[in-house]
């Protein structure tokens, strides 16, 4: 029979010997291979959380909901952030503002109720790439870890950052130099 491509390899039915009979070579083999990495200069283990590795400046931790300059919430309750999570991590109930609030919210509409289940999050920033307010963000913290389940559903007190500007959240690291740029003209109305 002809063969269709060349590639094909005609398989020897070879008998072992006696040597490779009783697999020792094999088994030198194996044991050279584990000497050779259990002399090997290891690295040494890092006492978290006394010492923390380095992270990365785009590192996806814990969010936050930003305040502008006057200390307004940004969040709207679009919605947009809760649509776009793969995981359905985020609920929301908007309300509306009343009259004396403006120094709360930015908008007539706010979010009475934002919640994220930090058990369902998967920390892929699609909340914070859809957010057009600019409301949410991923920082450089860390969610602590936690034997129950009930306190890893963050409400609107954990993830509101403070009024007090010496105690806000700085996520210039995480945008662009591009954003930064387009954020310091304030004839954009989403920059007022």
């Amino acid at each position: 029979m002809q063969p269709l491509t060349n590639r094909s390899k005609v398989v020897s039915n070879k008998k072992m010997t006696l040597v490779e009979r009783t697999y020792l070579p094999m088994i030198m083999v194996g044991l050279w291979i584990t000497l050779k990495h259990f002399f090997r200069i290891k690295r040494p283990t890092i006492q978290y959380p006394e010492v923390e590795r380095p992270r990365s400046d785009i590192y996806r931790g814990q969010h936050v909901l930003k305040r502008d300059d006057q200390g307004r919430e940004r969040c709207t309750s679009c919605g947009l952030c809760a649509v776009s999570c793969p995981a359905e991590a985020i609920t929301m109930v908007s309300a509306e503002r009343k009259k004396g609030e403006e120094h709360l919210y930015r908008e007539e509409k706010y979010a009475a109720v934002y919640e994220i289940n930090m058990l369902r999050c998967i920390f892929c920033g699609d909340c914070e790439d859809a957010c057009p307010k600019e409301a949410i963000f991923l920082t450089d913290r860390i969610v602590q870890a936690d034997y129950l389940r009930m306190p890893f559903i963050f409400g609107k007190d954990e993830l509101v950052e403070p009024i007090e500007k010496d105690k806000r959240v700085d996520v210039t690291k995480r945008q662009t130099p591009a954003v930064i740029k387009f954020k310091q003209q304030e004839r954009f109305a989403h920059n007022r």
